[in-house]
């Protein structure tokens, strides 16, 4: 009998120490990655949580990482997978314009923001006195072509940010459209950018 409500309370435990975590993205990916002290973490949840139980916190805690850690690889296996079957295309002399008004019609993409409007633009395509919030000139957009699964693969928006940002490359706009994958960035990071993709993209 003590058996069984010692595994209840072991699982009421881990229980609680997932819901704790759930909203703590960066403890997630320390855990993820095994790079957290496991002792040190299990001391902080068991004060926050207010429980003595700090042998059953580190247990759940090691499980719990081990579980992030497989997920993550099949995750990565997946993204990596598919962006192998990708294509990817570089157009330069981009720009992109915040605006309070619509435009005129124009050929560049639109993004309709709820009383703000987002334009990529060819920059010839720039139109003459026109009031804007934000603009970027020179920009290079970066087109990533995948297969349709990339609508039900999780985490590649997430993977090619990371990417980029472990790069220092600052991503002005990101669009991802079904096959398309499209990021916006400074021409001084275009080459950057785009040496990291290609060692990624088929």
């Amino acid at each position: 009998m003590s058996h069984l409500i010692h595994s209840q309370n072991t699982m009421t435990v881990a229980q609680n120490v997932r819901s704790h975590l759930r909203n703590k993205p960066y403890l997630l990916e320390a855990l993820e990655k095994g790079i957290v002290n496991l002792s040190e973490l299990s001391r902080q949840i068991q004060i926050e949580l207010k429980t003595d139980d700090t042998s059953a916190i580190k247990a759940a805690l090691r499980r719990y990482s081990e579980e992030l850690q497989k997920h993550k690889q099949k995750r990565e296996e997946k993204v990596l997978q598919l962006l192998k079957r990708s294509n990817i295309a570089v157009y330069d002399r981009k720009s992109v314009m915040i605006t309070a008004k619509e435009l005129p019609s124009q050929t560049g993409m639109k993004v309709d923001l709820l009383g703000k409007f987002v334009y990529l633009l060819d920059r010839s395509e720039l139109p003459e006195r026109i009031s804007t919030l934000v603009k970027h000139d020179n920009c290079t957009m970066i087109v990533v072509h995948s297969p349709e699964e990339l609508e039900a693969t999780p985490g590649v928006v997430a993977f090619l940010a990371t990417l980029l940002a472990e790069q220092n490359v600052n991503i002005i706009e990101f669009i991802s459209c079904w096959t398309e994958t499209i990021m916006v960035v400074e021409k001084k990071d275009s080459l950057k950018t785009y040496e990291v993709l290609s060692n990624l993209v088929g």
